[in-house]
């Protein structure tokens, strides 16, 4: 019904940028909320940021200052840019939507991930 295809993980040493994509696809009436949240190697998945469809920004507070989540809603996608990247910022990254279809009400749907490596 819905997909999440992000885009932007890599390799990078410490101090350095990445910037994240995701899309969403699909029978889609409308994307309400969308944001990012990442699961490092033995931790729990945790919310890096998201953004309403009105464009409201919330930050966990390690993403503060250095992350900044924005939208296209026209083309339902969301974006990280991550700043000042840290070895503890090491985890896969995933795309969330809280996507209404033409079929079913709001529901939530995951992108598979992308990794982002960040070395000392």
């Amino acid at each position: 019904q819905v997909q999440l295809a992000e885009s932007g993980g890599d390799l990078v040493q410490a101090g350095g940028s990445l910037r994240l994509s995701c899309a969403a696809s699909g029978m889609i009436f409308r994307v309400n909320t969308m944001g990012w949240y990442r699961q490092a190697l033995g931790k729990q998945r945790e919310l890096v940021a998201d953004i309403t469809s009105g464009g409201s920004r919330n930050y966990a507070d390690s993403a503060k200052g250095r992350f900044t989540i924005s939208r296209d809603s026209a083309k339902n996608e969301v974006y990280l840019q991550m700043n000042s990247l840290q070895p503890e910022d090491t985890a896969v990254y995933y795309c969330n939507a809280d996507v209404t279809t033409y079929f079913s009400r709001s529901t939530q749907y995951w992108g598979q991930g992308t990794q982002v490596t960040v070395s000392s």
